[in-house]
Order: structure tokens, then C-alpha cells, then sequence
């Protein structure tokens, strides 16, 4: 008989280790599985890099299965609400300054291609602003739901600002009140495999011994288990996306009340781009640029003139600057024996678009939801979930390329090489050829589970000021559906309308929520 599996070893905390914890303890505890015990051991030594994160909506919905309250998150860690990311100085084109990529989908997306109506009719209204509402409650500032809606409802789509460390703190705390996952702190100092392969154990420098069935590296870049315990290859993608660096500075507001912004701000710089992520209490933020092309000096310079322009009434003399190195690119399995990796450890591409965080929980949910029930049955499950997790981050490199792809800037070499066709990755070349004739729509995002959907393809494509060679070729619209177009984006005119009457700024809603919770 196949042995059966009874406990899962969590080696690594951080934002990856206690999602993951959290989430697989909640769906052993939803199955009323008994027999499942999680234990996460977490070094005592190693800090969190707690930069400022943002999510994606799917937050949402992780922390409401695994029973965390949406108020102890805002109280707790500093949040706000995101709702998609403003690019600025991206296009290089005139009259393309900045455009918005929100997280809301254009009105009857599945029925109605809109960039078709667009390009043939409605250019002279910028994309997002044509048809979602949610362009207009970003550019008011407005807060994605009412003070009286239930936690995680909306009125438009949104995910989070946070600070990561804090997450991670509230994340641990509600993982073992709540779940009963087993805390154990120390460092790894060895890893005892058994005869057929598989890790039986991981020793601490306590001198305590963790055996387990299923093991998830959460350990980050180090990759402890699935790096330089079973060498997993790691994949560069630094041919295609250039950033191997970031600068990260955390700024105060200099006044409480402050507005916040609904979006994580994006600006091009010559060597990369500033993110800039409004939290109820500070701002972060980061200049992700590439070393080949901007040494440190240089990307220092250009990170404190833009907090400089940017912070008026703040003490910058006090400002603490940290770099960041990274390698893009990600493992060429994730999930080898009983071993699956997650977060940091499985791979990591610069933050453009936040969809790190998203890994951790697709990772977690396929591990919490497929949980095998014996080692047989593991293999199986590990199979999938390297296809699946393979095929994402595929996706992630193309989408994140585009960004540099259709860009006209010409400021730099940076800019002129992130250009070539030769950096694009093959099925980048494809779509960009075919949407020379035709606009993204589901064929070219055809699966479930697409991480980054065809709208999210045309708000970049459209927003950087894209126009196809063929536009009238047989894509002109025809009379109904030229009339049907007319009355969706009469409809997201008039929601904006209202939305705006309606919603409050993004800081009267942390205010209320806040106080909310304080009572």
C-alpha cells in the first residue's frame, strides 16, 4: 500500500510560507480531515524583505477562505486598495503620456470585443475610459466600494497595497490561533533523505528533527530544498526581461490625510521603472532597472530625484535606501519527489504587474485543493502542477514583455534593445504579428485559469498608443453591432457617473474601516 500523507513541512515564512500555511490548513480543516497536520519551521535570522506589495483580486478571495477578516487586514498591515496600475511615460508615442490597466473588465467583455468598435470608431476616447467604469473612479481617486458594503464585496474590482511584513505577521498569527498549524523556529542545517529520493527530514540547528511526508521550499532565493538540495534548474529569462535590480525606499505621507492613490503608480525611466504603492500610512517605493544598463550611482540618482519631485514637505534627509538583486527567470521544475516550491524559491521576474503574490496562491490552492492522499497519488498531482505552473510563468514573461515590446521610447539603449524582435519570446512575435490584422480577444487567452486575460493584453496594447496596419481590413463593425457597442459604452458612461457621485476617496474608506474596527 502507498503511504499515506499526514504531514506537510512548511521550511520558510515570509509571505510565501504562511499563505501557503494558511491555505492548506484551511481546506484539510474544510474536507474535515483530521489526519493532516501542517507544521511551517521559519528561520530566526532571516528578515523579510517587506518592500510594500500589491495583489491582485484573487487576494480576496485567499483571505476570505482561509477566514482572515478583510479589517484586520487594513488595520493591521497598513493597507489600501488597488485597483489596477497606472503606467506613465511608458509609450514614448505623442499624446500617449499614461494609460490605466485596470482590474475590471471591459463591460460585456464575453460577448462584445470592444477594441473592435474602438479602433474603428472610438480612438479619440482613451481605451480603458471608453469602456470600464472603473478608468473614471481610479482618476477621481475614489475607493472601490462603499464604507457600509460587507467585507470583500465591491463595487468595482480591487486587490491591496500592504506591507509585507506585516502581512506576514498576521498571517503567522492567524495560521496557528486559527488553523493550528505547528510554529517551529530554527535554522535548517541538513537534509536526511530517504533511500528512494524523497526527504524524510529536516534537521535545525535547535538539534530538533522535523520529519514529514510533503515538503514546501518557501526559503526564497536561497531554495534550500528544491535548488541545492535536488538542484532543479533554474531558467533565466534575462534575455528577454533585462531587471535584475531594484532600489526600494519606504516615504511618509507629510501630511495624515494625505490622498492615497487606487493604483500602483508605474513611471519609464531610462533603465527601467519606478513603482510607486500608496499604504494608509506611507508610500513605497522602488526603481526596477536593469544593472547592465544603469550602474548604482546612476539608479540611486534617478530614484531620489523622482521621490524628490514627488514628496513635497517630506524629510528626505532621513530616507533609508536598500537594493535589491535578483535573478529573473524561474525553476525548471517546481515540484520534484515530494518536494514543491513556492514563492521566491520557485522563481521570481521583476515586480511589473504584481503578479508574484499570485503565484504564491495559485501554488498554495492547487497544493491545499489537490492535496494527495497518498505518495502514489503525488506523483500524479506533481505532474500537473509543473505543466500548469510552467505554462504561467510562460505567460507571465510574454505579458510583461509587451509592456517593453510595443514601447516607442528612445531615450536609451535600454529602451532600443527591449525593441528587438530577437529579445521577444517566440509567442510574443506571434501575437503581435496577428493583432496586426486583428485584436486580442479569448482565442488568445483561452484557458480557465489565465492568470492575465486578452483585456488585460488590450488595455497595454491600446493604452501605449498600438495601432494594427489593418484596421479596416475586415474588422469594421457592422450596423447592430456598431449599435450594441454604442449602448455598452453609454453604459459604462453612465456607471462612471454614478460611481462618482456615489463612492468615497480611498482614505475616507480606510478611515471608516479603521475606526470600524478599533470599536
Amino acid at each position: 500500500m502507498s503511504q499515506p500523507i499526514h504531514k506537510i513541512v512548511i521550511v520558510g515564512g515570509g509571505t510565501a510560507g504562511w499563505i501557503t500555511a494558511c491555505v492548506v490548513a484551511a481546506e484539510s480543516r474544510k474536507r474535515g480531515d483530521g489526519s493532516v497536520e501542517v507544521v511551517l519551521v521559519e528561520s530566526p535570522d532571516i528578515p523579510i524583505i517587506g518592500v510594500g506589495e500589491g495583489t491582485w483580486p484573487s487576494m480576496r478571495m485567499t483571505l476570505r477562505k482561509i477566514g482572515l477578516a478583510e479589517d484586520d487586514l487594513i488595520r493591521e498591515c497598513g493597507a489600501s486598495f488597488k485597483q489596477g496600475t497606472r503606467f506613465r511615460g511608458w509609450s514614448g508615442l505623442p499624446g500617449f503620456p499614461e494609460y490605466t490597466h485596470p482590474f475590471s473588465l471591459p463591460l460585456e467583455y464575453s460577448d462584445l470585443n470592444p477594441a473592435i468598435y474602438w479602433l474603428a470608431h472610438g480612438g479619440g476616447t482613451a481605451f480603458a475610459d471608453l469602456v470600464t467604469p472603473q478608468a473614471r473612479v481610479i482618476e477621481l481617486g475614489l475607493a472601490p466600494k462603499q464604507a457600509g458594503a460587507p467585507q470583500y464585496a465591491f463595487t468595482v474590482n480591487y486587490g491591496y497595497h500592504f506591507d509585507a511584513g506585516a502581512f506576514a505577521g498576521l498571517l503567522h498569527r492567524h495560521a496557528v490561533r486559527k488553523l493550528g498549524v505547528r510554529y517551529i523556529s530554527g535554522n535548517v542545517e541538513n537534509i536526511e533523505p530517504r533511500p528512494d529520493g524523497d526527504i524524510d527530514a529536516v534537521t535545525l540547528d535547535t538539534g530538533e528533527r522535523v520529519p514529514g511526508d510533503l515538503f514546501v521550499d518557501c526559503t526564497g532565493q536561497k531554495a534550500l530544498l528544491i535548488g541545492a538540495h535536488y538542484g532543479s534548474p533554474f531558467a533565466s529569462v534575462k534575455d528577454v526581461l533585462f531587471n535584475d535590480r531594484a532600489i526600494a525606499v519606504q516615504v511618509p505621507y507629510a501630511e495624515p490625510g494625505d490622498p492615497i492613490a487606487p493604483v500602483t503608480l508605474s513611471t519609464a525611466q531610462p533603465h527601467g521603472w519606478i513603482w510607486d504603492i500608496g499604504l494608509s500610512s506611507r508610500r513605497g517605493i522602488g526603481y526596477v532597472h536593469a544593472s547592465a544598463h544603469a550602474d548604482e550611482e546612476t539608479a540611486l540618482a534617478t530614484l531620489k530625484d523622482y521621490v524628490e519631485k514627488t514628496s513635497s514637505g517630506v524629510d528626505l534627509a532621513r530616507l533609508s535606501y536598500r537594493t535589491i538583486p535578483f535573478e529573473p527567470g524561474y525553476r525548471e521544475r517546481f515540484w520534484v519527489r515530494n518536494c514543491v516550491a513556492v514563492g521566491l524559491s520557485a522563481g521570481f521576474i521583476e515586480p511589473l504587474e504584481a503578479s508574484a503574490l499570485v503565484l504564491i496562491e495559485q501554488s498554495a490552492a492547487i497544493i491545499g485543493e489537490q492535496l494527495p492522499r497518498d505518495r502514489e497519488i503525488m506523483d500524479v498531482v506533481a505532474g500537473r502542477f509543473n505543466a500548469r505552473m510552467r505554462y504561467h510563468w510562460r505567460r507571465i514573461v510574454e505579458f510583461l514583455k509587451l509592456h517593453y515590446a510595443v514601447s516607442a521610447r528612445e531615450d536609451s539603449d535600454y529602451w532600443k534593445e527591449n525593441r528587438s524582435r530577437e529579445t521577444w519570446p517566440e509567442s510574443l512575435r506571434e501575437k503581435l504579428t496577428l493583432w496586426q490584422q486583428q485584436p486580442p480577444w479569448h482565442d488568445d487567452a483561452p484557458r480557465l485559469d489565465e492568470l492575465f486575460p486578452s483585456a488585460s493584453y488590450q488595455y497595454v496594447l491600446y493604452g501605449m498608443g498600438f495601432r494594427p496596419r489593418y484596421a479596416a481590413a475586415g474588422n469594421a463593425p457592422d450596423e447592430r453591432m456598431r449599435k450594441r457597442a454604442d449602448e455598452v459604452f453609454h453604459d459604462a458612461r453612465m456607471k462612471a457617473e454614478q460611481m462618482a457621485r456615489l463612492l468615497p476617496k480611498t482614505r475616507e474608506l480606510i478611515n471608516a474601516i479603521t475606526n470600524r474596527a478599533a470599536a
